[in-house]
């Protein structure tokens, strides 16, 4: 299978990484990033002739294109990948609630839209609840301050997060609300209400807290079949402290598991 990737950040780095290394399984077909030449130097000795192409172009060069991009730029990678009928594989998912008409080109085209779990964890079992009597599933988010300063809705509001004396609760509301309010920061929560009551209601708190130095994730899910609950600490990326460790790695699993003959877990 031919994979390009959108974006050589946190995310796509590693994962660009991983595909060139796992022949036959995979080829790395293409690459996009800001400009060839930061490409070439993250990408490095290691990589010396991987293709370089812009985001709208990815599709051309692959059967599956894993999208790493700034929001801005998620739908150039994705609406003409979806429309050739390939795998979309998205790490910006709150972009998926603004151009959910990709949903339904897809449908159209024979196209498929996986996306990875990330960095959160449980999403089979939300599945799974979904399929019985699912009555409410919230999710509370406490991230280090720094990786929520760059967020639309903080900026927006001149809040200064960088001296605080101790947690101070951003956001409560539904997912689709806070998708719209810090959308490189929530896709957790987004993937989380596709998973299972969508994200009207789904809800959802966001806190800055100067106590944590990881992104912790707590989900509370109450179905006529069980009741659990959840949390998670993912290490942030040094390069992007909104970006958990996790997130490459769930994004190498959920790719590995398109191709392996025994997988686990829904």
């Amino acid at each position: 299978m031919r994979v390009a990737i959108g974006g050589l950040g946190a995310v796509g780095l590693p994962v660009a990484r991983f595909v060139a290394g796992a022949a036959p399984m995979f080829t790395l077909g293409a690459v996009s990033s800001s400009s060839e030449a930061s490409a070439r130097a993250k990408l490095g000795a290691d990589l010396p002739d991987v293709r370089f192409c812009t985001a709208g172009a990815l599709w051309e060069h692959a059967d599956l294109v894993v999208e790493c991009l700034p929001p801005e730029h998620f739908r150039a990678a994705a609406e003409p990948t979806v429309r050739a009928g390939k795998i979309l594989m998205p790490l910006s998912v709150t972009q998926l609630l603004v151009n959910w008409d990709l949903v339904e080109i897809a449908e159209q085209s024979g196209a498929r839209i996986i996306v990875p779990t990330g960095a959160l964890l449980g999403l089979d079992a939300v599945r799974a609840a979904r399929e019985g009597t699912l009555h409410s599933v919230k999710m509370v988010t406490r991230k280090p301050p720094a990786g929520l300063a760059s967020a639309p809705f903080v900026k927006e509001q001149g809040i200064d997060l960088s001296a605080l004396g101790g947690p101070m609760k951003l956001y409560e509301g539904s997912v689709r609300d806070a998708a719209q309010k810090f959308p490189a920061n929530v896709n957790v929560s987004v993937a989380l209400s596709l998973a299972g009551l969508g994200p009207d209601s789904t809800q959802y708190e966001i806190w800055a807290d100067p106590a944590v130095t990881r992104n912790t994730h707590v989900i509370t899910v109450e179905a006529a079949e069980a009741s659990f609950e959840m949390s998670i600490a993912g290490v942030p990326t040094e390069e992007t402290p909104a970006t958990g460790k996790l997130t490459p790695l769930s994004t190498i699993a959920a790719l590995k598991g398109l191709s392996q003959t025994l997988k686990i877990g829904s």
